[in-house]
């Protein structure tokens, strides 16, 4: 059931306005590559209002900010499809069928397997820095204060891994 227009516009007032400027400065930090801010405030005020009106919304700040990085990843995970999208040449694109075959499963497996193995190969606080950002979304304040160390040190440590990562990869003939 939804709240009457006058209740939610002094809901939005009051829960949800008030932490506009804080939510555009955590975009701005954990997503710096955002190419704009404002359409993805306005994609989580969306989402926001939505979720109170089916009444899933217990603390508006909480809902507000995860809400806001979860269409941040969102953005990023299309954005990526596009670009491979488009860099592909159409001509050599096979038919794909809905459902993976054994061999690609398969594949699939090795992959994630090889990708678990250069991970334990890191350093133990590369690997503890890298598994918090890529697994868990831990803006870098998060991790640094979570494991102990500078935000220097957590974006020295991530930028070690991947690359690191990378190299593993590169070494057994992989993109």
């Amino acid at each position: 059931m939804s709240a009457p227009k006058s209740e939610t516009g002094r809901w939005f007032a009051e829960e949800v306005q008030p932490h506009e400027s804080s939510l555009r400065s955590y975009l701005r930090n954990v997503f710096p590559s955002l190419p704009d801010v404002d359409d993805l405030v306005q994609e989580s005020y969306a989402r926001l209002i939505r979720a109170r009106e089916a009444g899933r919304v217990s603390y508006a700040k909480a809902f507000l900010f995860t809400t806001a990085r979860n269409a941040a990843l969102d953005f990023f995970r299309r954005r990526k499809v596009v670009a491979i999208d488009g860099l592909a040449d159409l001509a050599e694109l096979s038919v794909i069928e809905d459902r993976p075959d054994a061999s690609e499963s398969l594949n699939k497996q090795q992959e994630l397997a090889m990708l678990a193995e250069a991970v334990r190969g890191l350093p133990e606080r590369c690997r503890q820095v890298l598994t918090l950002r890529l697994m868990y979304a831990l803006p870098h304040k998060e991790i640094a204060a979570e494991l102990g160390i500078s935000e220097h040190t957590v974006k020295a440590q991530l930028a070690k891994g991947m690359r690191r990562c990378a190299d593993y990869f590169e070494e057994r003939g992989l993109p």
